[in-house]
């Protein structure tokens, strides 16, 4: 068995622990007798051909995956202490997708929406979103802490000592949601220190699944599994028609300001992190944002851009009602990029730019 197990390792495939078993999409009870461990966090079904019921298991009830580790080769992943399997990832926003459109499917009654101390409304597909992420996450790394929307806060005194730390939004766009518009998204990002090195932009009503990390570049898988890597094509900021891209709820002065510069912008207007995944598409060049969101807004789409050739710069410092604290032309020139795992979780304004041509 041992060396059964060897060689379907060096064919590539990914053994995928028992009790991962059911998180990755295997009915219960598939496959003939009882599962048992093999010692090595492993099982097969107990046959009278043991070795050929296990590859055929493997092949055609499990999973058939090409094992990514994002930290091999990558100067900056290198120290996390767990193997960090790309498809594994995927595989938790798509579970994720999977429970928002169960609620989606529902009547709106039966929703639950509620409003937060902020009156930013929350429903049960947020929670329930919630629920699979940080549980998945758990049991695959279970010494990484997890930041999220939806739970209870960590003081900085224990935050600011994160090397690595998880930081989500399970339902990013839940007004969206609630207006039954589609454009809404799961974030999941991986923060080193302050700075976001992995993430995921998950897309419930498409399926689609945008995923990025540091060094690897950044890239979108369908529904149906295929997968394409994103580059941003380059631009001059003198340009004519360039695409604009901006919130469904948010234009204020300073965004009015930001776009006169600009000779003849198209404007798009679209809600959630979906605006990143856009200019990572070349379908829009810029997103400026002059009003308040939160580091799980931006963590995982800033890491999908960054990595298609984008970029996402700091604007200035602002209150959370929106009042900016900060010259933002005079921010925006330094060049200083959107950082996380902050004392506050309030992001700055920032400008999302696809691949600009420097001068």
């Amino acid at each position: 068995r041992g060396q059964h197990q060897e060689n379907l390792r060096l064919k590539g495939f990914r053994l995928v622990p028992a009790s991962r078993h059911e998180r990755l999409g295997a009915s219960e009870g598939e496959g003939e007798g009882e599962r048992e461990d093999c010692g090595l966090g492993l099982s097969w079904t107990e046959q009278s051909d043991c070795l050929i019921g296990w590859e055929h298991h493997i092949a055609s009830h499990w999973i058939r995956l090409k094992m990514r580790d994002l930290r091999e080769g990558n100067v900056g992943l290198e120290d996390f202490p767990y193997v960090l399997d790309a498809e594994y990832l995927v595989e938790v926003a798509r579970k994720a997708g999977d429970a928002v459109m169960e609620v989606y499917g529902e009547s709106e009654e039966d929703w639950g929406v509620q409003k937060k101390g902020d009156e930013s409304p929350v429903t049960k597909a947020d929670l329930k979103a919630n629920k699979v992420i940080c549980d998945m996450l758990v049991s695959a790394y279970p010494s990484v802490p997890i930041t999220s929307e939806e739970n209870k806060k960590v003081d900085w005194e224990t935050r600011k000592d994160y090397l690595y730390s998880w930081n989500i939004d399970p339902l990013d766009g839940t007004k969206e949601f609630i207006k039954r518009n589609g454009q809404f998204a799961v974030n999941i990002a991986l923060v080193k220190r302050q700075e976001a090195v992995v993430g995921l932009v998950q897309v419930p009503v498409t399926g689609r699944t945008y995923w990025a990390a540091k060094g690897k570049g950044s890239y979108v898988r369908t529904a149906s599994g295929e997968e394409t890597r994103l580059q941003c094509k380059a631009f001059r900021e003198d340009a004519a028609g360039l695409g604009i891209i901006v919130s469904r709820r948010h234009m204020s002065k300073e965004t009015e300001d930001f776009i006169s510069r600009y000779d003849s912008p198209v404007f798009t207007q679209m809600g959630s992190s979906l605006k990143f995944t856009k200019i990572a598409e070349n379908e829009a060049h810029i997103y400026p944002r002059m009003a308040p969101t939160c580091e799980w807004d931006t963590a995982a789409p800033h890491v999908v851009l960054s990595e298609a050739g984008g970029e996402v710069l700091q604007c200035g410092l602002c209150t959370s009602s929106g009042e900016l604290l900060e010259d933002w032309k005079e921010v925006l020139v330094k060049q200083v990029p959107v950082v996380y795992n902050k004392e506050n979780d309030l992001n700055p304004f920032f400008v999302a730019y696809g691949k600009r041509i420097k001068d």
